[in-house]
């Protein structure tokens, strides 16, 4: 890395971000494939006498206690990413969340014991919920602090690329198995593959990231902090001097989080219970989005580094209900599009890649993934663990449900744009890596 960072992406900038993508990529994938078996996972790990509806409620509520494990392991592992290093929380995020994965695909259900197996269930769900709350702040602080600012929206929209195609690794595994097993072959003992594949994800992440190197910005921060005296607790620090910025960078998440929900987690179920998929079309369609959410985070990501954050925000606030909209007209017309349609609906969810770029900003370096998780992942954990429980259970008032909340989420996209604001203080990242 050279100390002008203003130079476009070098050769050691696409090794950095490709290993950090990967390694992210595998760990979401330990985390999502939970919502792309919720179905089966109802039938296993519940009273076969409690109606199907309740079943499902209950299964996606387990999942929702994920996200609502996030903000304390987020809040404890971004204490140490600012004190000791991105690098080394970097890597225990994964180990902490591939062991529950496999856990998860070894354990008894409920016909072999009973109640306790939706409570362990819980219980390994509230672990990984931890892990992942550790795993996107450092993610986003790491690959920010190693690209140049100029390109820094660039790098943010490959990385979230990467962390998305996690849920293409949960949807395509979701799917192959589908087509390779019947339905009581998947209820029988199918299901536990994917998530024993998570413990050998989980090892390859690991091993993948020790060839990352610390950020300049934490190591330059590291030796003005031993000049001066460092922050003993930099969460205390950002409630004291960044309160401002707390609303605006959570409202931000859920932006982020809605589009997220609505594509990858609530639509693939709804395809099945509401419009009558089996299971397999649902995840290979699943899979179509996902890819162009991939591709639209890069997009959107150069359109940052293009236009501004600022107009990018609204851009793409304004795409994402247009894009649910297309997918939804098509679903409830039944135009047979579903595929395009849902490829266009990845691309306009861009948001995923635009809202980092603008958080890592928010912040400055000493206190970064602190205020990041902080604010991240109470609002992922709160936005999240309820939005598709209130989306799948508003969907018998009306099919158009999720394109009423897409647009409402728009409207917030922009009230976002005109609130957001930077760092009030000069942050080690200007002084680092000056824009060209």
């Amino acid at each position: 890395m050279t100390p002008n960072r203003s130079t476009p992406l070098t050769r050691t900038d696409y090794k950095t971000l490709g290993l950090a993508a990967l390694g992210g990529a595998l760990e979401i994938y330990d985390f999502i494939i939970f919502a792309f078996f919720a179905t089966t996972l109802s039938k296993l790990f519940f009273p076969p006498a409690m109606p199907e509806w309740l079943r499902l409620l209950q299964t996606f509520g387990i999942f929702a206690t994920g996200y609502l494990a996030r903000p304390l392991g987020g809040i404890l592992m971004a204490h140490f990413a600012d004190i000791l290093g991105r690098k080394r929380v970097f890597s225990l995020t994964i180990l902490l969340m591939a062991g529950p994965c496999l856990l998860i695909g070894l354990m008894p259900t409920y016909a072999q014991i009973g109640i306790f197996a939706p409570l362990i269930l819980l219980a390994l769900r509230i672990l990984q919920g931890a892990a992942v709350g550790g795993e996107v702040p450092s993610a986003w602080s790491f690959v920010a602090e190693h690209a140049p600012l100029a390109r820094r929206g660039y790098a943010l929209g490959v990385l979230q690329a990467g962390l998305t195609f996690g849920y293409l690794l949960g949807a395509l595994t979701a799917t192959i198995l589908a087509r390779m097993f019947t339905p009581q072959e998947m209820l029988d003992y199918g299901w536990r593959i994917p998530f024993l594949l998570g413990g050998p994800f989980g090892l390859l992440g690991v091993w993948l990231r020790r060839w990352l190197s610390e950020t300049p910005v934490f190591l330059a921060m590291r030796e003005r902090q031993a000049e001066r005296g460092r922050t003993a607790y930099p969460l205390l620090d950002v409630l004291r001097r960044h309160k401002a910025t707390l609303l605006p960078a959570a409202v931000l998440t859920c932006v982020l989080t809605s589009a997220v929900v609505v594509l990858v987690v609530v639509t693939p179920t709804l395809l099945q219970q509401r419009f009558g998929m089996h299971a397999d079309q649902a995840f290979a369609l699943s899979s179509v989005g996902i890819v162009f959410l991939n591709i639209g985070c890069v997009i959107a990501g150069h359109v940052c580094d293009r236009i501004g954050h600022k107009r990018s925000l609204m851009l793409y606030s304004l795409l994402l209900p247009v894009g649910v909209a297309a997918l939804y007209a098509d679903l409830i017309g039944g135009w047979g599009w579903t595929g395009l349609a849902y490829a266009f609906a990845g691309l306009c969810c861009g948001i995923v890649g635009v809202v980092p770029s603008i958080m890592v900003g928010m912040f400055p370096a000493d206190v970064r993934v602190s205020g990041i998780s902080f604010t991240y992942n109470i609002a992922y954990s709160i936005w999240a663990s309820v939005t598709p429980l209130l989306l799948i259970a508003a969907m018998p008032w009306s099919p158009w449900i999720c394109v009423l909340y897409c647009a409402g989420v728009a409207v917030t996209g922009w009230l976002c744009a005109l609130s957001a604001r930077p760092a009030a203080e000069a942050s080690l990242d200007e002084a680092l890596c000056p824009r060209g």
